[in-house]
C-alpha cells in the first residue's frame, strides 16, 4: 500500500478520501485555498499546504501549484476527487511524469472519454447503444439545422467537451435550434475552452441511469450495479438512488454488460461511471457519457455493496488486487443520496454565507458526508454543495422513511439550503411511487 497521498480537492470529497487514507494507514496531505483554511478537511489531514487564493484557476486548478505541493510534502500519489482536475488528461500525465502514482484511470482513457463526440463514436463502434446524433462537431447554425433534419426533432444541443449540464439545451424545432445554438457555443467556449457542439436525439421521457464500474489491475472490468440519477435541476443531479426503481432485472443485466464493454474498450482502470438514458416509453437505453473519476453519488453504491470505492482506487492504482471478490458482488437493500446545497429551495440559486448552526441526523442506515461545520463560511467561489445525506434501508420503503426523518432532523442555520426541497420531493407522490423521470423537478417547480 502507498505510504502517502495528496488529495487535490476540497470539501466533502477531500474529507472522504482522507478518511479512507487514514483508516488504511496512508498519510493524507491536503491542499487548500485561502478561502478554505478553516474547513474540516484541512484540520483532518496529516499535513496541509496552502496553494493559492480563492479563485479556482489560481489554486485547485493550478497544476504547477498542486505538483509543487506534492514535491514539498514527499507525496507518493495524488487523488483528484471529482471536479477540478479529476478528468484532466494532461494533469494525469503530468502526475505520472513526475514519478507519482495517479489514483485514476490512464490518461488515454480520460482523453478518449473527455470529448462527447469521440466517446459516442467509440461506443458505437464497440456495440454499446447510442442515440441518433452527429459524428463530428457541428460548426454553425446551417450545419446544425441540416443535422437536426436527419436526426429528427426534438434534439439536444450539447457542449462536446463539457459536463454538468453547462451548454446544454433542447430544441423542438428549427427556430429553437437557431436560438439555442450560438448560446451553447459561447458557453462551451467560455467554460470548457472548446466551442465544439454535438447534437443528439432528445428523449422527452427518460430516466438517467448510470453504472458504477471498476477497472481492475489485471485488466478485467466489473460492474457494481446501477444508480438512478433522474432527479435533476438545470440538468444537474440533486438526488440519486440504487437500485433504480425503473430498471427491470433484464434491462439491468444489459446495461451492466454494456458498461463493462465500455470500460474494456478504453482499457479502463480504477473507479468510473458509464451513464445511460433510458427511454421510459420503450425501455431502450442509450449511452450518454462516461465519467472517468469517482462520482459524487458513489456512497449509495457503497451502502448496498459494503465496498469502499476509495480503498479500491488505492489498491488498483498500486497494482494490487481489490479487497472483495469481483465475481461475488451481490448488492442488497436500497440506498438514497440527497445532495444538500447552500441554495434556495424554489429557484435553486446559490446562497453563500456563514453557517451558524449545524446538527447532522443520525441513526440506523444514516450516513452524512459533509464538507462544512458550524462556524464555516460558504463562499461564492465553489460549487455550493454542503453535504450528502445518504440513507440505506432493507427496501425502498424503509430507505424513504429514514430519508424523511433525516431531512427533518438535519439543522443548518445561517444560510438558505435546499432541505425544504428534499422534504417536498420525498413527500411527492411521483417520487415516492418510483415512477418518475428527468422532468420530476420541473413538475414540482413549474
Amino acid at each position: 500500500m502507498l505510504e502517502s497521498v495528496l488529495v487535490a480537492n476540497r470539501g466533502e470529497i477531500a474529507r472522504r478520501v482522507i478518511a479512507t487514507a487514514r483508516r488504511l494507514g496512508v498519510r493524507a496531505i491536503a491542499v487548500y485555498s485561502e478561502a478554505d483554511a478553516e474547513l474540516p478537511f484541512v484540520r483532518e489531514a496529516d499535513e496541509a499546504v496552502l496553494i493559492g487564493p480563492p479563485q479556482p484557476a489560481a489554486s485547485y486548478l493550478d497544476v504547477a501549484a498542486v505538483l509543487a505541493a506534492a514535491r514539498a510534502t514527499h507525496a507518493q500519489a495524488i487523488h483528484p476527487g471529482y471536479g477540478f482536475l479529476s478528468e484532466n488528461a494532461s494533469f494525469a500525465a503530468s502526475v505520472l511524469e513526475a514519478g507519482l502514482t495517479w489514483i485514476g484511470p490512464p490518461p488515454a482513457a480520460i482523453d478518449q472519454m473527455g470529448d462527447k463526440i469521440n466517446a459516442r463514436n467509440l461506443m458505437e463502434q464497440a456495440g454499446v447503444p447510442v442515440s441518433a446524433g452527429t459524428h463530428d462537431p457541428v460548426a454553425d447554425v446551417a450545419g446544425a439545422l441540416a443535422a437536426a433534419e436527419l436526426i429528427g426533432y426534438p434534439v439536444m444541443i450539447k457542449a462536446a467537451a463539457g459536463g454538468g449540464g453547462i451548454g446544454m439545451s433542447a430544441a423542438a424545432d428549427p427556430a429553437q435550434l437557431t436560438a439555442g445554438f450560438e448560446t451553447a457555443r459561447s458557453r462551451a467556449e467560455r467554460f470548457f475552452g472548446s466551442p465544439a457542439i454535438l447534437l443528439e436525439r432528445y428523449l422527452q421521457r427518460a430516466r438517467h441511469v448510470e453504472v458504477q464500474i471498476l477497472g481492475l489491475a489485471d485488466g478485467r472490468v466489473v460492474a457494481l450495479g446501477e444508480r438512478d440519477c433522474s432527479v435533476q435541476r438545470r440538468h444537474q443531479k440533486v438526488a440519486e438512488e440504487t437500485p433504480s426503481p425503473g430498471v427491470s432485472p433484464q434491462l439491468r443485466e444489459r446495461m451492466l454488460a454494456a458498461a463493462v464493454q465500455a470500460g474494456l474498450t478504453v482499457g479502463y482502470r480504477g473507479a468510473g461511471t458509464v451513464e445511460f438514458l433510458v427511454d421510459v416509453d420503450t425501455g431502450d437505453f442509450v449511452f450518454l457519457e462516461m465519467n472517468t473519476r469517482l462520482q459524487v453519488e458513489h456512497p449509495v453504491t457503497e451502502l448496498v455493496t459494503g465496498i469502499d470505492l476509495v480503498e479500491q482506487q488505492f489498491l488498483i492504482s498500486d497494482g494490487a488486487d481489490v479487497s472483495f471478490d469481483p465475481d461475488g458482488v451481490t448488492p442488497s437493500g436500497h440506498a438514497l443520496e440527497l445532495r444538500i446545497y447552500a441554495e434556495d429551495s424554489k429557484r435553486f440559486l446559490p446562497s453563500p454565507g456563514t453557517i451558524k448552526d449545524w446538527a447532522e441526523p443520525s441513526g440506523p442506515g444514516v450516513r452524512v458526508d459533509a464538507g462544512y461545520a458550524a462556524g464555516n463560511t460558504v463562499t461564492p467561489f465553489y460549487d455550493p454543495l454542503l453535504a450528502k445525506l445518504c440513507l440505506r434501508g432493507a427496501d425502498r420503503s424503509e430507505a424513504l422513511e429514514r430519508a424523511r426523518a433525516a431531512v427533518a432532523a438535519f439543522t443548518i442555520a445561517g444560510l438558505r439550503t435546499n432541505l425544504e426541497f428534499h422534504a417536498e420531493l420525498l413527500r411527492s407522490a411521483e417520487f415516492s411511487s418510483g415512477d418518475y423521470d428527468t422532468a420530476v423537478v420541473s413538475r414540482l417547480r413549474p
